[in-house]
């Protein structure tokens, strides 16, 4: 076949080609890691392969293999990501009630309820990444501990500022709740009874522990 009968790439081509020239470097990054984060949360870590980050992120292999040196370290970034955004609500419920800890423990289950509650909701990141690594040692599971890890200390924190008799206790029990809401967001769907139960519950372990009022 000579130069002249070789076929021409389609329109979608070329645009895809034309997307790969133009992401490179940091924008090759962004638009990788948004696409990893859209496609792992909804469809899981393990089921989605680099070829289909690549082609949701419009650049080639080649750009995500000079951003990550592999799919590990993709999944690592993703999970940095995800824990930005996680301790992002956290922060942004606490917030709304500056100096009472009491309200600020409230309003996080209140949000969290909201959220939990939307049609496309697919629960908390770091569950589902730990269901899929079933080795405790993998940097994924780790990254998972640590996240937890330090939502508890937040909560232990919080519970001891609201004078709570035990707050490791208190601290423990709404880190549990915390836990079913994920769960059942996924096992009875979002905007369940549990879901929507959970802000009361809350409000009963908050006041039963810091002497008996409930915080308003």
């Amino acid at each position: 076949m000579s130069d002249s009968e070789t076929p021409k790439p389609t329109g979608k081509a070329r645009a895809r080609r034309a997307r790969a020239v133009q992401t490179a470097g940091p924008q090759a990054q962004r638009n990788l890691l948004r696409a990893a984060s859209e496609l792992f949360y909804r469809e899981g870590v393990r089921t989605v392969g680099v070829d289909a980050v690549v082609e949701r992120a419009g650049v080639n292999k080649m750009s995500l293999y000079r951003q990550f040196s592999s799919k590990d370290e993709l999944v690592m970034a993703y999970l940095e990501q995800q824990d930005e955004r996680f301790f992002g609500y956290v922060e942004r419920s606490f917030a709304q009630h500056p100096g009472e800890p009491a309200k600020q423990l409230q309003q996080y289950f209140d949000d969290l309820a909201v959220r939990a509650s939307v049609s496309d909701y697919r629960g908390c990141p770091f569950v589902n990444v730990s269901v899929e690594f079933s080795d405790t040692a993998h940097p994924a599971r780790q990254f998972v501990f640590r996240n937890k890890e330090r939502l508890m200390a937040r909560l232990v924190e919080l519970s001891t500022a609201a004078g709570a008799d035990d707050p490791e206790a208190l601290a423990n029990a709404l880190g549990l709740m915390i836990e079913g809401v994920y769960a059942a967001s996924q096992t009875y769907g979002p905007g369940c009874g549990p879901i929507l139960a959970a802000p009361k519950a809350a409000a009963q372990l908050i006041a039963a522990a810091c002497g008996g009022k409930r915080p308003t």
